[in-house]
């Protein structure tokens, strides 16, 4: 599904199956139902006709719902330029399409960072997608979401799937732009805590062919481009617009990136974790544009991201890239 060129000179291509990501999970015979689904750009289910996020306005700090067009289609964006016409609006909540309720609010206070975070800019990014203006949700630094207490998705060594569309050009080496599972106490509780895909050029930790931006696992106490700190097999992803997936399963896992505009996905690690991370000790927090500990400083553009139960195929992989 190619759209159309983008206000701020963003250019952008959203996976092809408009409104129908989890759909795809949820059929895969090897069964990975979505248990988090978060845009602000579109439904990831076809029929989908909720609310895709929540805007706060400065003027009176007043919030409203920004839906969908229809079910299944794409934000209604100019029912949050009315409510936020001649003020500076914020986003609130992302909401989680799923059943689970998995909805995504300011991060709290954490080990890293020891007061709440701030919202983001709801009107940073703005771009059109299939004939349509939606906007992005763009972190600048000190930004962050999160869910502590998340239902349904992966604890201990549960295998799962992670997808998200990011913005491959607009990212920095802070820590850490992150979204998946992460613990539930906002602390570093230690190897294997966490289980996020993370997109960016930080090096400190681990790091991939050349000097990035690569799609990494954040495992706590670590950014993983395969099992090894340093892995050239994990080549940067340098498209405008990334798709990014993150699979862990009982005994190793799995990173692949593609360009969300064409084409199929990249393998960029397949395999056994990395020492000190078997098995692991996921904790079920969501998190997004942070570390688990609340570490805040990182940058970042995110469209979409869902997190499944279990670990997804290489053929519904394909698919949801196709």
């Amino acid at each position: 599904m190619r759209i159309d060129h983008a206000i701020f000179g963003v250019a952008a291509l959203l996976p092809a199956v408009v409104g129908t990501t989890c759909d795809i999970f949820q059929a895969a015979p090897e069964g990975v139902p979505c248990v988090a689904a978060h845009s602000t750009v579109r439904a990831l289910y076809a029929k989908y006709d909720g609310p895709l996020y929540q805007v706060r306005r400065a003027s009176d700090n007043e919030t409203q719902d920004v839906p969908v067009l229809t079910a299944g289609g794409f934000a209604n964006a100019a029912s949050q330029d009315k409510f936020c016409a001649d003020t500076d609006c914020v986003i609130w909540r992302i909401y989680d399409q799923s059943p689970n309720a998995n909805h995504l609010d300011i991060a709290p206070p954490g080990g890293a960072h020891e007061q709440e975070d701030s919202p983001v800019n709801a009107t940073r990014e703005k771009l059109t997608v299939g004939g349509h203006e939606v906007y992005g949700a763009f972190f600048e630094g000190g930004q962050g979401y999160r869910i502590d207490k998340g239902n349904g998705v992966a604890q201990g060594n549960d295998p799962e799937t992670i997808y998200v569309v990011v913005n491959g050009q607009h990212y920095n080496s802070g820590c850490c732009f992150d979204y998946g599972n992460a613990e539930s106490n906002n602390m570093d509780t230690g190897a294997g805590s966490m289980e996020a895909l993370y997109f960016g050029n930080s090096s400190g930790w681990g790091h991939g062919q050349g000097s990035g931006p690569w799609i990494m696992a954040d495992l706590e106490n670590g950014l993983w481009p395969a099992n090894t700190k340093h892995y050239d097999g994990n080549i940067p992803m340098t498209s405008e617009f990334v798709t990014g997936v993150l699979k862990g399963e009982t005994y190793g896992f799995a990173l692949k990136g593609g360009d969300a505009q064409q084409g199929g996905l990249t393998t960029l690690y397949s395999g056994p974790r990395p020492i000190g991370y078997q098995p692991m000790k996921k904790q079920g927090s969501i998190i997004l544009g942070i570390g688990g500990d609340n570490s805040d400083s990182a940058m970042g553009t995110f469209y979409e991201g869902v997190v499944t139960q279990g670990f997804a195929s290489d053929a519904t992989d394909a698919l949801v890239q196709a």
